[in-house]
């Protein structure tokens, strides 16, 4: 017969990573009072060690669960077509499992719902924090989120999120790189097919789109707002190759537009890249599966997600943070980008 199995102990989780038990439960209880070195000292050897607090004793001394909430205003068949938002998430849930804490996610249908949501979450003590994203121009969600005290890191640009920390992308210098390339192969007439209107991000990028055709002196160019599902992208890029004067090369705003616009290009008989260069954003495993393959700007999301999450438990910890860009989406060109096919002479 086999012997017991022994269960590691807190005492012995402190002796291993030579700091006191008070140190090991400051960590998990995600409280201010330890160095950062200190606390993944801790977790690294938690995990080596196969040990976890317990999870009913936790919640009594902290009075609330360890769980994290996000909500995301979109169909749920969006979501699950959405390359992004699933190695975003998947990069939060790499830092939530070295803290044994949970994600909450729900799906809701408006803004105002997310604000009662967000409420009912903190008020009921579901949990300990919330990620914001998708932020819009004088977005309805600061101020009440904000007069709630529900600690909070939004993923947007400053200028967006009414003073809530936050971890954003450099959309407009990327967007600007994006555009520099493309007239630097030749193209003269680029277009941009973005996502809906009312979106923050979507907004900067408009107006870094239309600055750096300016600054090259290549006039507004065309660009069409829609949502992010694949026939908008289609859609979009249906109108703009009907165009009397179309353009020789398309930067869309997420990878699924892009796959459409590319299927819309072949249906119509325009190559790619000879007659029309398609540029996607978010650099997904979609981009290198198509023929031909897609010139992206590429950014780590899954690492955008875990360092979005390490803002928030210092949030909760009461630590001070300041607004931090992560790296800028950078060029990654492939096949579907190429200078634009001389016209017959």
């Amino acid at each position: 017969m086999s012997a017991p199995v022994q269960r590691v102990t807190i005492k012995e989780v402190a002796a291993a990573a030579g700091v006191s038990k008070g140190a090991v439960s400051i960590a998990f209880n995600h409280k201010p009072g330890l160095a950062e070195t200190t606390r993944e000292r801790i977790f690294a050897v938690a995990r080596e060690l196969g040990w976890a607090p317990n999870s009913s004793a936790r919640s009594l001394s902290t009075q609330r669960t360890d769980t994290i909430g996000l909500a995301l205003c979109r169909p749920a068949r969006l979501l699950g077509l959405e390359p992004f938002y699933m190695e975003f998430i998947s990069g939060i849930e790499s830092v939530l499992a070295e803290r044994s804490c949970s994600l909450l996610l729900r799906l809701v249908s408006s803004l105002d719902e997310e604000i009662a949501l967000q409420e009912s979450w903190w008020r009921e003590r579901q949990v300990g924090g919330s990620i914001l994203v998708d932020f819009q121009q004088d977005d309805p969600r600061i101020g009440p989120l904000k007069e709630l005290g529900i600690p909070a890191v939004a993923v947007g640009h400053p200028d967006l999120t009414g003073g809530i920390p936050s971890v954003w992308t450099d959309d407009a210098t990327a967007v600007d790189e994006a555009v520099r390339y493309l007239a630097a192969l030749g193209h003269r007439h680029i277009a941009r097919v973005g996502g809906p209107p009312g979106l923050g991000h979507s907004a900067i990028r408009e107006r870094a789109f239309r600055g750096a055709l300016d600054d090259l002196g290549l006039g507004p160019g065309a660009q069409v707002a829609t949502g992010f599902a694949g026939e908008e992208g289609a859609r979009a890029t249906r109108s703009l190759l009907l165009r009397p004067e179309r353009p020789t090369a398309i930067v869309y705003d997420n990878d699924i537009m892009a796959v459409a616009g590319l299927g819309v290009a072949a249906e119509m008989g325009v190559r790619v890249p000879a007659e029309l260069s398609l540029l996607a954003w978010d650099d997904s495993q979609l981009c290198r599966l198509t023929h031909p393959t897609l010139s992206a700007m590429s950014h780590d999301v899954h690492g955008f997600g875990a360092e979005v999450a390490r803002e928030l438990f210092a949030v909760i910890a009461g630590r001070e943070v300041t607004p931090r860009p992560v790296r800028t989406p950078s060029l990654a060109p492939r096949a579907s980008t190429a200078a634009p096919a001389l016209p017959p002479t």
